[in-house]
C-alpha cells in the first residue's frame, strides 16, 4: 500500500497550559476537587512539566467543557468529529489529486464518541462519496487505532487492486473530559486534545512513494482495567493507571523486536512526556518527531502517530525505513514499517 498524500487538522482554539489552568480555575468542578487533586494539575499545567507547550479545543472555551452532560458531550462530537475528519481529508485528497467521488473505500477511527451509523457515513454525505463507495468504522480501539485502520485499508487494496483508500484518525478528546479526584482521571484532563489525520493511498507502486506494510501488534487484555474508558453516568471517563508508561514500553520493546530491519527514524504515538521516556529507554533514538507533536498538541490519542509521521514526511532528509508503532486501550500495542 502506497502513500499518496497527508494531511493533519487541529481546531482553531489553541490554548497554553497555563490558560488550560486559568480557565479551569474558574470552574465548579475545580472547586470541588480535594486540594490534593487542585495541586496535582497545578504542578502539571502551571509549571510546566507536562512537554506540553499547547493544545486545541473545537470548543472556544475549555473550562465550560468538564461542566457538559452527557447529551452535551455526545451532541458535541456528532457536531465536532465529522467536521475536524473534512478539514484533514479534503486537503489530502487535494494534494493526492483524488476527488471525493472517485474514493473506492473511507476507513475512519475514533474512540472519543460514538455515532450509529459512525462517522464515515457523516463524512461520506458532506463530501459526497458515491453511495457504492465502502464505508468502515473502527471504534474501541483507544490511542492505538490509527495503526490496525491502516492495515484494514492494506486488506481493502489487497482485494481490491487498483482501488483508492482513503483513512482518517479523528479524535475530539474534549468530547470526553471528566474531572474527579481521581489521578488519572486528571492527568487525561491535563493531556490530551483534539486532532484529526488524513491520509490517501492506492497499489500504485512508483519511485520515492512510501510504502507502508509488515504490520505487527500485540495484545495484553489481562491489563485492560490499566487504560481504557468506562462509562460513568453516560459519561466517557478515562481509566489511566500509572502502571501504563511500563505497559507501553515493554509491549514497544516486544514489537520491535520484530523489526525487519534497523529504522532511519522511529515514530510513536506521543503518550505523554512519561511514556515517551520510558520509551526512549528500551528503543535505540530519541522520539523528537514525538515530543515535538506532544509539545504542539497534547495527546490526541489516535491521530498523535500520524501527526508524527507528517513532521517526518517534512523532514526526511534522505531516509528509506521508517518504524511507526501506536499503543492504548486494551492494553494493546501496535507497529508498521514504511520504506521506499
Amino acid at each position: 500500500m502506497f502513500l499518496e498524500a497527508l494531511h493533519t487538522a487541529v481546531p482553531p482554539h489553541r490554548y497554553t497550559q497555563q490558560q488550560c489552568l486559568a480557565a479551569l480555575r474558574e470552574t465548579p468542578a475545580y472547586a470541588a476537587l480535594k486540594p490534593r487533586s487542585q495541586g496535582l494539575m497545578e504542578k502539571i499545567l502551571g509549571n510546566g512539566v507536562s512537554g506540553i507547550a499547547t493544545r486545541s479545543f473545537c470548543l472556544p472555551e475549555i473550562g465550560p467543557g468538564v461542566a457538559r452532560d452527557a447529551q452535551e458531550l455526545n451532541e458535541t462530537f456528532e457536531r465536532e468529529a465529522p467536521r475536524l475528519a473534512i478539514a484533514a481529508l479534503q486537503p489530502a485528497l487535494e494534494k493526492a489529486g483524488i476527488a471525493a467521488v472517485d474514493l473506492d473505500a473511507l476507513f475512519i477511527c475514533t474512540c472519543t464518541g460514538y455515532l450509529c451509523p459512525g462517522v464515515t457515513s457523516h463524512v461520506a454525505e458532506l463530501l459526497e462519496l458515491r453511495d457504492t463507495a465502502y464505508l468502515q468504522d473502527l471504534v474501541g480501539l483507544g490511542c492505538g487505532a490509527a495503526i490496525p485502520m491502516l492495515r484494514s485499508a492494506e486488506g481493502f487494496l489487497a482485494a481490491h487492486p487498483g482501488a483508492k483508500v482513503a483513512t482518517v484518525a479523528v479524535e475530539v478528546c474534549s468530547a470526553a473530559f471528566f474531572a474527579d479526584d481521581d489521578p488519572g482521571v486528571l492527568i487525561s484532563l491535563c493531556l490530551f486534545g483534539d486532532g484529526a489525520a488524513a491520509a490517501v493511498w492506492s497499489d500504485a507502486a512508483e519511485p520515492n512513494k512510501w510504502q507502508v506494510g509488515r504490520f505487527t501488534t500485540v495484545h495484553k487484555p489481562q491489563q485492560r482495567e490499566k487504560i481504557r474508558f468506562v462509562n460513568a453516568g453516560g459519561k466517557l471517563r478515562n481509566q489511566l493507571d500509572k502502571a501504563v508508561p511500563g505497559l507501553a514500553a515493554e509491549a514497544v520493546a516486544e514489537l520491535y523486536a520484530q523489526r525487519s530491519a534497523d529504522p532511519d527514524r522511529i515514530l510513536s504515538h506521543s503518550g505523554g512526556r512519561d511514556v515517551i521516556d520510558a520509551l526512549e529507554a528500551v528503543l535505540p533514538q530519541t522520539l523528537d518527531d514525538t515530543r515535538e507533536v506532544l509539545r504542539h498538541h497534547g495527546n490526541m490519542s489516535s491521530p498523535s502517530v500520524l501527526f508524527a509521521l507528517d513532521r517526518a514526511l517534512a523532514t526526511a532528509n534522505g531516509d528509506r525505513h521508517w518504524w511507526l508503532t501506536a499503543f492504548g486501550a486494551g492494553f494493546a500495542a501496535h507497529a508498521c514499517e514504511m520504506w521506499k
